[in-house]
């Protein structure tokens, strides 16, 4: 039982670092995309606004990073070949905007499958440990001749425990998972 409760804890403190760094993950993301989309529709040259996401040392992110992978093939596509059209330059900077957003989004959804294993299975690992304290109780009521509650309360109590445990560790985690699935799905489209 106590074996099933430091698994529980460790499934519970791993869940909060995944939340308290999704919660960050997410702000950072609403803000660059709050920034770039100002910047995108002030009516600068989209060149200068190329130029800008290239010239910085830290990588971009986010909607600057798909209109910048778009940009970037629509460019390369204008200078290699001029004789292409432009329907087939345009479709080349989608395929590469595709590609930037399918990154972007596994990058919002990292971990996520994390809280929703936790979330779906820590109440069943908390149900194990309770059973396991219940039989080591009965067990130990098997082998004494005079069974009173005080003979099994305490493997019956620790055995609670490990569910109440188990609830601890899901509820959060099944929480975070779908407002942070939710989050991935809205940023997501406005990506």
């Amino acid at each position: 039982v106590q074996l099933v409760m430091l698994l529980l804890l460790a499934a519970s403190v791993l869940s909060w670092f995944i939340i308290f760094g999704k919660m960050g993950v997410f702000k950072r993301a609403n803000r660059e995309a709050d920034d770039f989309e100002a910047r995108f529709w002030s009516g600068s040259d989209l060149a200068q606004l190329y130029r800008g996401a290239t010239d910085r040392d830290e990588s971009v992110s986010g909607l600057e990073a798909i209109f910048e992978a778009g940009f970037r093939e629509f460019t390369r596509l204008r200078q290699q070949q001029k004789s292409i059209d432009i329907r087939t330059q345009l479709e080349g900077a989608q395929r590469a905007m595709r590609a930037t957003l399918a990154r972007e989004v596994d990058q919002l959804e990292h971990n996520l499958e994390m809280l929703a294993n936790v979330g779906s299975t820590a109440p069943y690992v908390g149900l194990v440990g309770t059973v396991f304290g219940i039989m080591v109780s009965f067990h130990g009521l098997a082998n004494n001749k005079q069974a009173t509650i005080a003979t099994v309360a305490p493997g019956i109590s620790e055995a609670l425990i490990a569910t109440a445990m188990g609830l601890f560790a899901a509820i959060p985690a099944v929480w975070a998972y779908n407002r942070y699935a939710t989050r991935a799905e809205r940023m997501a489209v406005r990506y």
